[in-house]
């Protein structure tokens, strides 16, 4: 039986804390998982792996970093220890090299919790490979867009392709009171996201300068910048969930196929 291709994802990972307290996005990674074929390995581009150049993980079996500070020491009990994959990471390094982007081995770095968090909730077993790639600071959204693209060819062969940030990530304006209510400037943030998606205006996305509220959203644009490479990995865009925790910060799910 031939499978289908698996999708590209862009995840918003939220706080470390869902590790401890899913609350609603935890079981809609599970749900959704659960609605894909296995994959054969996974590539993501974390939020919280930038880099001067692009690097591919080539570690053969990377540590789990827990990259925060002053959260419960449960926490950082947790390990995701999915091997990684050199011979994927080679591959990658050498598709690019075919569309002219020059990508590094880092054989060095650990697994941060961008790529952890939600495979934790995705794939529990932590028995996948998983290869992570860096987002490179000089990058335009055009130019992850087209990196996406050129990945794209993975989800052939069974990889799930997955960009890993936030849809809103102002972390000054969130709080710990789960009554909160989602502020008016976040939630039109990731309505508008969805609308331009639906209407398949990836122009508007990537032109992000020109989006509602985006200072505010995204003081700096490391959370929203996976979804740029996430949009190239396919041309149909499907929500797959869409929530708020700790008031602005957006849990959004999307899908590309």
């Amino acid at each position: 039986m031939q499978l289908h291709p698996l999708p590209g994802l862009f995840i918003s990972h939220g706080s470390p804390m869902l590790a401890l307290n899913p609350e609603q996005v935890g079981p809609a990674l599970a749900r959704l998982s659960l609605n894909l074929p296995r994959p054969q390995a996974i590539i993501v581009m974390s939020a919280h792996w930038e880099s001067d150049a692009l690097e591919i993980s080539h570690a053969i079996r990377p540590e789990t970093w827990h990259d925060f500070r002053g959260f419960p020491a449960e926490l950082y009990q947790i390990r995701y220890p999915a091997p990684g994959d050199p011979q994927l990471a080679e591959r990658i390094i050498q598709t690019l090299a075919e569309a002219n982007i020059t990508a590094h081995a880092n054989s060095t770095r650990p697994r941060d919790h961008g790529v952890w968090m939600p495979l934790l909730h995705m794939y529990p077993d932590a028995d996948i490979p998983v290869v992570e790639i860096s987002l490179p600071r000089h990058f335009s959204a055009q130019q992850l867009y087209q990196l996406g693209q050129c990945l794209a060819q993975f989800r052939q062969q069974q990889i799930l392709i997955i960009g890993s940030g936030s849809i809103t990530h102002n972390l000054a304006e969130l709080t710990w009171d789960s009554e909160s209510p989602t502020p008016t400037w976040a939630a039109q943030f990731s309505q508008t996201i969805v609308s331009a998606l639906k209407n398949a205006d990836y122009d508007k996305v990537l032109h992000w300068q020109s989006l509602p509220h985006i200072k505010r959203n995204h003081p700096s644009l490391e959370h929203l910048a996976p979804l740029f490479f996430s949009m190239g990995t396919g041309p149909r865009f499907s929500l797959v969930h869409s929530s708020f925790s700790m008031g602005a910060l957006g849990m959004d799910i999307y899908r590309f196929d």
